[in-house]
């Protein structure tokens, strides 16, 4: 048959674009030279269906209807074209070679002919780079068990290096070299199913970054030889789906270290030293709860170590608070634990860069410091520089003199009004907020005229962070599930439900506790306390009506008894300035002014 079905030209457009493949080359058609299967933790079920029924077979044709296209093709869904059936390889198709990266990367081989005996394509033999594993071989630098002691990589140009945004698990002969920007400390773990201990390290180069863990033998080995700031080639390790719970690195797969693994010292100073997304301080009330960020800041306060004990193990464990400011004028504590609490050394008026930490929100917006989580004091970076000559020209100040999240409060009408009109309650619906996938953010100001006094707040776990509901265990104690403690009363907590008017329509907020006692001008602990006086409970919600309050928030669908409607969530609200939104009004008269 002389036609030709397949769309040429469809995977070398594909692989040069710098835009999703998919839409550029939507649906191309392919005919498959070979199938080559074998077990792996990622497999797709469905694709091996195919397979397994005799539909996907060897030079059949297939349509792609998702896929991308980096150092390799990763077929995500695909359509078996039946009706096309099977013929003999049309055309003489060859290897598409990409790029090779790296300066010291060994040339890419000349191009040959694909056969549907190859598996993409027949190549030649590459170069490859020899590790010693092993204490017996003749001073190589490499290490695997039983591996000697460092020294510097001599063979580079040998190397046939894989970017890191290229690692997956689709293949598993790769190097990578890149530097070693974070090592976290031995954490050893203990419960019923098994005791052991691990380690992580960070590893970066100039396309991105992707988290390591080593286990039990794998930390006596590794964990000396990889030193922060240092340079190594990697591999041998197993790739898996990154465990977003676990990790705040920007990748999608992450590696573990096993007995096959060997990592070479190399000097290269090429390799980046450092890589951040800053998000500024003022930004942390549109940032969700629990989000892993970067930041940059001025030490401005050194608090003392302080000792707790967990409740749930008895363990100790030392943390210490740190108020860090930045160009923005806001103030923010964020807390570092365990050994680097102990040992702080970084003073105040200098400053320091964290990598993933996370977002909290006990008494308003806070930073908090995880096992992955990094810092650097007086990084070399153009932000730092930048950071430190505002703070000696304007940042020495009191700290009293600076804005915070408990209430970014005072001036939050000023400081988000500056960023973005505010929109009517008319158009949050006309615009159709919070409709979409993802949910949308405003700023809104309106006059709340009624608070639902059902379910104004819940008994929650007195413990710090916890915030879960805790139920009477008997006539003196309150008893928490997930931290599987009792308590003789309980913390209550705001979850308010306020109807807000303005001069366009009407909506229904959403209201946790911070925003709950700046409405209420109480705690949920005093209104309860109260409720068993009823005039004096009732004339506490009726002081709130008719005041008026700037409201940032949420937009996001949720379903409740198969119903689906839009849920208006205040992710931080504060009373009105008037003396900024006066400035606001006449700045908008000067734009009419004739």
């Amino acid at each position: 048959m002389g036609d030709n079905p397949c769309s040429v030209g469809a995977l070398r457009t594909a692989f040069a674009t710098d835009l999703p493949p998919a839409q550029v080359v939507p649906n191309p058609i392919l005919q498959v030279l070979q199938i080559k299967t074998y077990s792996s933790s990622t497999e797709c079920p469905r694709t091996n269906y195919l397979i397994q029924n005799g539909e996907l077979v060897k030079l059949c044709f297939i349509q792609l209807t998702n896929y991308n296209a980096r150092r390799i093709l990763i077929i995500i869904e695909l359509q078996v074209l039946k009706e096309l059936g099977t013929r003999d390889k049309i055309g003489t198709p060859t290897g598409l070679e990409t790029a090779t990266v790296g300066q010291n990367s060994a040339p890419a081989p000349q191009q040959e002919v694909a056969s549907a005996t190859s598996f993409y394509g027949n190549k030649p033999p590459q170069p490859q780079r020899t590790l010693a594993v092993g204490g017996t071989g003749g001073g190589g630098s490499g290490y695997g068990r039983d591996a000697g002691a460092a020294t510097s990589c001599t063979s580079s140009s040998q190397v046939n290096v894989y970017p890191i945004e290229a690692v997956s698990p689709y293949q598993n002969k790769w190097t990578i070299k890149a530097r070693v920007t974070h090592k976290s400390e031995i954490k050893n773990w203990n419960n019923q199913k098994s005791e052991g201990k691990l380690f992580t390290v960070h590893f970066l180069d100039e396309t991105g970054e992707i988290r390591a863990t080593g286990f039990n033998q794998e930390v006596d080995t590794f964990y000396e030889v990889l030193q922060e700031g240092q340079v190594y080639y990697v591999s041998k390790c197993r790739v898996t789906m990154a465990k977003k719970q676990f990790s705040n690195v920007n990748n999608d797969y992450e590696l573990t270290f096993g007995r096959e693994t060997e990592i070479e010292l190399c000097e290269d100073d090429s390799v980046p030293k450092v890589n951040f997304n800053f998000i500024q301080l003022s930004d942390l009330g549109n940032i969700e709860k629990d989000a892993v960020i970067d930041v940059l800041g001025v030490v401005k306060d050194v608090g003392e170590v302080e000792e707790i004990v967990a409740k749930t193990t008895g363990k100790p464990y030392h943390k210490r608070d740190i108020s860090i400011v930045d160009a923005s004028d806001v103030l923010v504590r964020c807390t570092v634990w365990g050994n680097q609490a102990k040992s702080w050394e970084i003073t105040p008026n200098n400053v320091v860069a964290f990598k993933g930490v996370k977002v909290g929100d006990y008494g308003g917006r806070t930073l908090s410091m995880l096992y992955s989580s990094s810092m650097m004091a007086n990084p070399d970076i153009d932000e730092a520089h930048s950071l430190k000559g505002w703070y000696d020209g304007q940042g020495q100040r009191d700290l009293n003199s600076y804005k915070t999240h408990a209430g970014l409060g005072a001036s939050i009408g000023g400081a988000l009004g500056r960023n973005e009109p505010y929109k009517s309650l008319a158009q949050i619906r006309e615009e159709n907020l919070g409709m979409g996938d993802k949910p949308d953010y405003f700023t809104t100001k309106a006059t709340i005229v009624y608070i639902k006094h059902e379910n104004v707040s819940y008994p929650a776990c007195p413990k710090e962070g916890c915030n879960k509901k805790v139920v009477k265990y008997d006539e003196d104690s309150w008893r928490c599930e997930k931290c599987a403690e009792t308590y003789p009363k309980p913390q209550y907590r705001y979850i308010m439900t306020v109807s807000v008017n303005d001069a366009t329509g009407q909506a229904w907020f959403n209201c946790f506790d911070d925003v709950g006692r700046l409405i209420m001008g109480k705690t949920a602990d005093e209104l309860e306390e109260l409720s068993e006086n009823k005039p004096e409970y009732e004339a506490t919600f009726a002081q709130t009506l008719c005041k008026a309050f700037i409201f940032r928030c949420r937009a996001k669908q949720d379903t409740y008894q198969d119903q689906t409607r839009v849920r208006y969530q205040v992710m931080n609200a504060a009373p009105i300035n008037y003396a900024v939104e006066a400035a606001k009004l006449a700045e908008q008269i000067k734009r009419y002014h004739m």
